[in-house]
């Protein structure tokens, strides 16, 4: 995942050396920890900088405050979805676009769950309106687009309007690992990519991948 995240405010007035660096990635990792166990809201300066073990004068260096360090997280975590999405290769409706689609929504489970915290304070807080409810509309916006695009131009895609089919598809993969991560459901790994990648390349790229059936106990 991204090490190279943004500062706060503070930092962004100055030439962050290797230490700084290292001092604010502490930071924004210790928010995670913070944010995941008492919530955005109950979370304090204090919590972050007690679990980060580091000073509340370190923490003003990089951040304004509480809400400065979220957006840059907010930040990081778009910056990682956008880089991953444009990593999504051709798929085409043979098992080699079968694999390149079920390996990118693997590597987007893997993003969403390693910034989990971060993604349910965005999803639960109201932020609409706001600087990082702007960042989250941006970001449906530039990940819907690139998937719009693998679609308009697979040359088997079904008769769907890309942006529509790109929208739903996010939708349904976004909201899905949300249930994984608030552990509403629970279904092997393995079995939610083939299935999910299945749906996905037949509906979408008119695959002809064959789907292994899960075996329930």
């Amino acid at each position: 995942m991204s090490t190279a995240a943004r500062g706060g405010a503070p930092a962004q007035e100055r030439e962050l050396r290797a230490q700084g660096r290292k001092t604010m990635r502490r930071l924004l990792d210790a928010a995670m920890v913070v944010f995941e166990k008492r919530g955005f809201h109950a979370a304090r300066v204090d919590d972050i900088v007690k679990v980060a073990k580091t000073s509340h004068g370190t923490f003003y260096l990089y951040f304004a405050n509480k809400e400065d360090l979220f957006h840059a997280l907010a930040a990081d975590a778009g910056a990682a979805t956008l880089a991953l999405t444009s990593e999504l290769g051709p798929i085409g409706p043979d098992e080699a676009g079968y694999r390149e689609l079920r390996t990118w929504l693997g590597r987007f489970g893997e993003l969403y769950l390693h910034y989990g915290p971060v993604i349910r304070v965005w999803t639960e807080a109201e932020f609409e309106g706001g600087v990082a409810g702007r960042m989250g509309t941006d970001l449906l916006t530039e990940v819907t687009r690139a998937i719009a695009s693998r679609i308009a131009n697979s040359p088997t895609a079904t008769a769907v309007d890309p942006q529509i089919a790109a929208t739903a598809f996010l939708a349904m993969i976004e909201r899905f690992n949300y249930y994984v991560l608030s552990r509403q459901i629970d279904f092997a790994p393995d079995d939610v990519l083939d299935t999910i990648a299945t749906l996905a390349h037949q509906g979408l790229f008119g695959g002809n991948h064959t789907a292994r059936v899960p075996r329930r106990a």
